[in-house]
């Protein structure tokens, strides 16, 4: 049975009821995850293929909008439902090559999922600017023609450098009663599986639900300055992540606001050792 621990030290004592009740809800969910993501660091063999229009992926499931041409550099990816994890997979890193050695490197390229692939001929379609970064120097427009590839990819961590977690206010925020936010930045390798709301200095958590994509709501918007907590996890390891002030009173739509946290989170898998395909 996959092993799921909190970590409760960011939870008053008094509210430990309460904690009690979210980490049963989060185990069942990282239950459910972890069958799902069995083995990611794992290489595995498909096809991608790629989108002639940029915008396609920009506008993608995910809800990132223009905001995802800003991760790494447009290098993105719709990923199969598998892989998607109705929406805990938006946000997600992977290292992705080509097998065809005379057009492309060894490396490949790491992408970024921001979109929900409903091909079954492949498990990513890729913005050209990632499709064309597998290739080897002078072989972009020779790969372009190939139009659909065999890759190998697998799960890697997501690297934002000095950046923190983040959240931005949807337009669709009404106060006071409701409040819709985007989680941007999401590094290391990892899901979120549940988060909650609260006045800033309270205990009295409200919990959120996943909207879609990368994007959370309540219709139960406590007053004030906002602190949230959520839960993430990945293979079969799991824990609390605590931003204790993020929203100011003042909140506004549209903006984007610094957690003061990071997640460099790396997987724990209950799975046996694999080849990592020489990377």
């Amino acid at each position: 049975m996959p092993h799921f621990s909190v970590d409760l030290h960011s939870t008053p004592t008094r509210h430990r009821q309460q904690t009690k009740m979210a980490f049963f809800v989060c185990f069942v969910l990282s239950l459910i995850i972890s069958c799902a993501t069995a083995c990611d660091r794992c290489v595995h063999q498909s096809k991608a293929a790629y989108f002639n229009k940029a915008s396609a992926l920009s506008s993608g499931a995910c809800g990132y909008g223009s905001l995802a041409v800003g991760f790494d550099s447009g290098l993105l990816a719709a990923a199969i439902p598998s892989l998607y994890k109705d929406g805990a997979g938006c946000g997600a890193c992977f290292q992705i090559r080509c097998k065809n050695a005379n057009l492309c490197t060894k490396g490949g390229t790491r992408v970024i999922v921001t979109d929900l692939n409903h091909s079954n001929k492949t498990d990513f379609v890729l913005s050209s600017r990632a499709f064309t970064a597998m290739a080897r120097q002078g072989m972009s427009q020779d790969i372009l023609r190939q139009g659909i590839v065999d890759v190998d990819y697998k799960r890697v961590p997501c690297d934002y450098k000095d950046r923190n977690l983040a959240v931005r206010v949807e337009e669709s925020s009404r106060k006071p009663n409701y409040l819709a936010v985007k989680v941007l930045y999401q590094g290391g390798q990892t899901e979120i599986v549940a988060m909650d709301v609260a006045q800033v200095g309270s205990s009295n958590w409200n919990y959120m639900s996943r909207n879609y994509g990368a994007v959370w709501d309540t219709s139960r918007v406590p007053e004030g300055a906002l602190q949230f907590r959520l839960v993430v996890t990945s293979g079969y390891d799991g824990k609390w992540i605590w931003a204790k002030s993020v929203l100011p009173a003042d909140w506004r739509n549209g903006l984007i606001y610094d957690s003061g946290v990071q997640i460099s989170d790396i997987a724990q898998e209950g799975c046996s050792p694999c080849d990592d395909g020489s990377w």
